[in-house]
């Protein structure tokens, strides 16, 4: 059995910002609805998003913010809580009204994932959620600093031993390599880090042999001929690397991506799931979301909400089934 017993590593990569009202995590977009007689929106529209400010995921949420109101009205805050891989931001949406106020950009992997890292006795389950629409998908990249010996994923496997940087437990980059790393009999150590910053560090300065990463991440790195990439994790190649095989070509089946989703509490009367739906689709057709996930290599996922429970659930299952059959374990914190 292929064990790994993380340690914490580093510290969290915090992104500056100047204005006091992103450094009290919420920012206030557009003008007011001040009709005050019930229709909705009739105050304003929290997107409540589970990173700190100016990461990849805040910068989407605060577009798809911005955009959204033009096609609800009224005003839309976000409100930035990060903590236990998506758990305070989803708590501190799904226990409040059903009323289409307040609504939260979830992570695949505190469904999917998390559920191998820690027995969690107060989970948020599917059925706390009201699901709007799938938004993102992220996929993982593979890579290793270009003073490294490894070529190919072939040679990479062919070590016996090695250490593999994760941006913390219970993400898709832990998965993923514990997986991959498992299934070719490889000793490898997990060593977690708190984000992707400090992964990103640790593998260019040699503390680790190999770490998976978003391609925003690493791209940059890979131009400048920091990083080379030896494979990702998706089901196909990527567009921004067109010459670095999938995972799957090499014979191993580990596919992982991060997808991100809207959801709200349980009970949402319908109508209103119709409409954030309706306003999503329109707003996730701006130039300026559009570009935000272009130039972070983000996929989009326009996944209906029926889409999105099936999904959520069916690669937690698989995940187990996986990790399971391979002998993954994953430990860390919550």
């Amino acid at each position: 059995m292929m064990s790994h017993r993380p340690g914490r590593v580093g510290a969290a990569a915090v992104a500056l910002v100047s204005s006091a009202v992103l450094a009290a995590g919420c920012t206030v977009y557009g003008g007011t609805n001040g009709s005050g007689t019930g229709e909705f929106p009739n105050r304003p529209i929290e997107f409540t998003v589970p990173t700190e400010p100016g990461g990849s995921s805040d910068l989407v949420t605060r577009a798809l913010a911005r955009s959204t109101e033009e096609h609800l009205g009224g005003t839309t805050i976000v409100v930035n809580k990060p903590g236990a891989n998506g758990k305070v931001a989803g708590n501190s949406v799904f226990r409040s009204q059903p009323d289409g106020h307040r609504i939260a950009v979830m992570p695949q992997s505190l469904f999917s994932i998390g559920p191998l890292v820690v027995d969690d006795p107060e989970p948020i389950e599917l059925d706390d959620m009201s699901f709007i629409r799938g938004l993102t998908i992220e996929d993982y990249v593979l890579v290793v600093p270009t003073s490294s010996e490894h070529e190919s994923l072939d040679d990479l496997l062919g070590q016996k031993r090695l250490t593999f940087g994760t941006s913390g437990p219970g993400t898709g980059g832990q998965l993923a390599q514990a997986l991959l790393f498992s299934i070719a009999d490889v000793d490898a150590a997990d060593i977690p880090f708190d984000g992707g910053g400090p992964t990103l560090t640790a593998v260019l300065g040699g503390q680790v042999d190999v770490a998976a990463l978003h391609p925003a991440e690493v791209m940059p790195q890979i131009e400048a001929g920091d990083l080379r990439p030896l494979a990702v994790f998706s089901d196909q190649r990527l567009d921004a690397l067109p010459d670095t095989p999938t995972v799957t070509e090499s014979g191993y089946d580990v596919v992982v991506d991060q997808r991100r989703f809207l959801a709200a509490p349980a009970g949402l009367p319908k109508e209103l799931v119709e409409r954030l739906g309706e306003a999503t689709d329109k707003a996730t057709g701006s130039d300026e979301y559009e570009g935000i996930l272009r130039r972070n290599y983000i996929r989009e996922w326009n996944a209906p909400p029926g889409e999105v429970g099936d999904e959520l659930a069916e690669s937690r299952k698989r995940f187990t089934e996986l990790a399971d059959h391979h002998g993954v374990e994953l430990g860390g914190d919550a």
